[in-house]
């Protein structure tokens, strides 16, 4: 079950994140609208509303999750260069993913996923090592460095991608 929900394996937090390292986590978001796309790419309508597991979203469903998602993620990035150790808005990704909205085409999330990237990644790109210091807080787990937060987001991406490329292994799409 732990290699169909986390093939990549679980998230393995970087202490003392290098230049390097940063560099190769906004690659990674660079790449992701394009691995994602790819992943999608030619599915039919009843593959995309298969389950990427017994009991898990729907490919679907990981798609839309992905851009609403980075979008928080956005905005967080955001408020804690402009604010002081903002508290951030958490989602309730389950009933999220129940929303009436689950059934419009994944094209749209595509799209904004694609537009998020854009713009996340341009301010990514004009950080200083000083700016990924910067912190904000989740009311449930805490003080997150923007550091913190990359390599999270990171991993996050590719993990999902990779839930729906496994899935087209299993299935032989």
């Amino acid at each position: 079950m732990d290699e169909n929900r986390y093939p990549i394996g679980k998230f393995v937090p970087v202490e003392n994140v290098s230049t390097e390292q940063r560099a190769e986590w906004i690659q990674v978001l660079v790449d992701a609208p394009a691995n994602l796309r790819h992943a999608v790419e030619g599915l039919s309508e009843d593959q995309l509303n298969t389950p990427y597991r017994a009991g898990g979203w729907t490919v679907r469903q990981v798609v839309h999750h992905l851009a609403e998602n980075d979008m928080l993620v956005y905005t967080r990035f955001k408020s804690a260069l402009t604010e002081e150790n903002p508290q951030i808005m958490p989602a309730i990704e389950s009933l999220w993913a129940e929303l009436p909205d689950r059934h419009v085409p994944v094209e749209s999330s595509l799209q904004l996923f694609e537009l998020v990237h854009e713009r996340w990644v341009m301010i990514l790109k004009g950080m200083s090592a000083a700016d990924f210091s910067r912190t904000f807080v989740h009311p449930k787990s805490g003080v997150w460095t923007l550091d913190r937060a990359l390599g999270v987001y990171a991993w996050h991406n590719r993990h999902h991608t990779a839930q729906i490329t496994a899935l087209r292994t299993a299935k032989g799409w």
